[in-house]
Formats: structure tokens, sequence, C-alpha cells
């Protein structure tokens, strides 16, 4: 049997204050394309089962638009593919958190589409001879969590579809969403079943031989920077599996051997070689952001430049105004600064004539190292940070 495995594809998701001739999101748009892409390929692959291991929406309350849009692309797999069932589980994103509130997702059941929201559901597709045990992120975090093993003397093939966070994935960039529940090589058992298709982790990786995450169908928050990175990781280390780029799996049962489907995106994302600051003054500087952008075909992509030690007054004297022509040209343009360690932090040890860092310099110095999303403006987030912190210790003494 031949599977397909897709996860957080995040219809919906909105970033950056650029939109189409026609006023939509320019980045909703790219990531509802993509999802087109997958379903021409799996159209072609012919695949006896699809799952989708969760965050099928980016938020509980998707638009109109992409609810119709999803609606029309998975028609167009019951259309095309009619005897392969299609399974969907709920991840956090398009959990809700009131059970009164009701799911989107139970709109495709209308399509034959076998969905699970708050509770685990066991499927059985006696044709395929195999069963689904698909649990949602809702019943996974829940206290009385159902057991992950398959029942005993079902059809042959065992398949579990989950959504949560394993390990340490995505710690050391900071690549995993925060939330999401815990897995554990106890918790899955991957040696009781013959596939297991995880999501919430947006870079393909395999847990075991045959427990996988798709990853997402985009470069997608938290960190798609240090994704990049993650997947150059992975292939650094010679997995014979890595994805190149974004796509889904097929997965060949049993046995479990699995094939990553690259799919294109409509843009990419493009890490300039870092410049070192150190020492330059402002003009010399900018001569350097010129010659990384010139070097690069930046129009229309998302795009950052990461420069290291930066003196405050050198960034202000910058020219802004050719910076805002390269933001104008790309879809996103990042720059970003990084402050030099002297600016960052005040004094390493304390002693004589040393002193201990505030609360509010620590603060920045963490929010000034931690990794951002593309869209973020790190000034902005610093600012915003210690305003916050100023706001809280003002009403804490107040009180």
């Amino acid at each position: 049997m031949k599977l397909a495995h897709l996860a957080d594809l995040h219809l919906g998701f909105r970033q950056f204050d650029r939109q189409t001739p026609k006023g939509a999101n320019q980045r909703e748009v790219d990531v509802a394309e993509v999802f087109k892409r997958a379903v021409d390929d799996l159209l072609e692959q012919k695949p006896e089962l699809i799952v989708v291991a969760g965050d099928l929406f980016h938020s509980v309350r998707p638009t109109n638009a992409a609810i119709l849009y999803c609606f029309r692309h998975l028609q167009r797999l019951r259309t095309g593919l009619p005897t392969t069932p299609i399974v969907v589980i709920a991840g956090e994103h398009d959990t809700p958190r009131s059970t009164e509130t009701g799911s989107i997702l139970r709109l495709y059941e209308a399509l034959g589409v076998e969905i699970a929201v708050e509770a685990a559901r066991r499927i059985v597709f006696p044709k395929l001879d195999c069963a689904v045990l698909a649990v949602p992120q809702q019943a996974l975090a829940s206290a009385d969590r159902p057991a992950l093993r398959p029942e005993p003397g079902g059809p042959t093939l065992n398949v579990l579809v989950t959504h949560g966070v394993y390990g340490g994935l995505g710690e050391e960039r900071g690549t995993v969403e925060y939330g999401g529940a815990e897995l554990s090589r106890e918790l899955l058992a991957p040696e009781k079943w013959d596939y297991i298709a995880l999501g919430h982790y947006h870079t393909a990786q395999s847990i075991a031989t045959n427990a996988w995450y798709s990853g997402s169908l985009e470069y997608l928050p938290p960190n798609p920077w240090g994704q990049m990175q993650d997947e150059a990781e992975l292939r650094k280390g010679k997995r014979s599996k890595a994805m190149d780029g974004k796509g889904y799996l097929l997965v060949e049962l049993p046995g479990a051997r699995v094939t990553p489907r690259s799919i294109p995106p409509l843009r990419r994302h493009i890490s300039l070689e870092p410049i070192q600051g150190a020492g330059l003054n402002a003009k010399q500087l900018d001569e350097r952001i010129a010659a990384a952008v010139g070097a690069a075909k930046i129009d229309d992509q998302i795009v950052r430049l990461l420069v290291w030690d930066v003196d405050r007054a050198v960034a202000r004297d910058l020219d802004h105004a050719r910076i805002r022509e390269f933001k104008a040209r790309a879809l996103n343009f990042q720059l970003d600064l990084r402050r030099p360690e002297s600016q960052r932090t005040v004094g390493g040890s304390v002693g004589a004539g040393a002193r201990r860092q505030t609360l509010t310099e620590t603060v920045k110095d963490f929010l000034g190292r931690r990794p951002l999303d593309a869209e973020l403006n790190r000034e902005t987030f610093v600012t915003r940070g210690v305003e916050y912190l100023e706001s809280a210790a003002s009403a804490d003494s107040s009180a």
C-alpha cells in the first residue's frame, strides 16, 4: 500500500504587508499555491491512503477564502482518487479552545474525509487491510489520553497519526512551535506500528525508521531560517531520506520505505552571506550591504541579511533610503543588525568596578540574541519587550 503523509499546511497563514493585485495577502496566496501543487503531485502519484497530521489551517477561524480553497482542492482529491481515503486530524492551530466553539474541519466530512478533532478515532479500511488510529492534539494532551497501540487481531497494517513535540527536536534553533503535546519513544512505541505519521515540527525528520515528521509545505514560523539550517544539517549528515526543501512523504507499506516528494515553492527564502561589521563605519557597511544584495536575485523573494557587531551610531548613520529600496524590491528584506557584545551586556562578571546587569538590560540582551521570524524588526521587538517589562513593574509597584 502506498500512503501519502502531509502535515502543517497552515492554510490561511498571513505574513508581511504585501498584497496581490486582487487584494489578497501575498504570503497567504503562496501557502495556498504550494497546497495546490501538492494536490497536483498526489493526483499523479495515486496513493491509496492520504493522512494529514494536523494544522490543516493556521487558525481555528480561517477566512472564508481559505475554507473554500481547501474544499475545492480536497474535492479534487476525492474526484481524482475516488477510492483513496483521506484522514485529517486537528493540530493545536485548528483545535478550538472550547468544545462549544466547534471546528470548521467538520465541514469536510461532507466530502467523505475522515476527521478527528476532539477524540481519537480508530478507522478501519477493509479494502486496504489497514487500520488508522487518528489522535488529534486535544486527545493527545488530555488527562485520559488513549493508549497509542494497535488493537490485537485487527488488520495487517496499522498506522498511527498524531500531532505533538518529540524530544528536543527544534530546540537548538527555535524551529519548533511553542505548546503542543509531549511525545516520547515509549509513548509512541514505533515497533508496534507499521508507520507513524507525525505533525507539528516543520522540518521533515525521522525519529525512527517508520516514524516521521513530514514537515510543512512552506517555510513558516517559527524561525524559517533555522529550518533551512536544520535541513542543511540533515543533508550534511548524509541522511539518505533528507528532504530537499519542503514537501510531503510517500510511504510504501509494509516496510515503511519513505520517499520525500519535494514541492517547489512560489518564491525562495534567501539568507545572504553574513557580514562582520566590527571596525566598519557607516559608509563602509553600506558598501558591504549593497555588495551582498547585488550578488543575489532578491526581487520578490524573502531575504535576510545578518550583520554582526554593528555599533549603535553606525546603525543610525546607515543609508536607510537605500535599505528601503531593497525592502521595496524584495517581498520582504530583513536587515538583522546585531550589536557588539559590549553593547549587549554590562560586565561579564561581578567584581571591583563591575556591576550586575539590571533586569531591563538582561531582557534587552536576551531579546537581542533570540532568533526572530522574518517579519519581525529586531529593534521594535526589543523595544516592545522592554516596554512590557516596565509596564508590568509599574503596575506591580502601584498595587
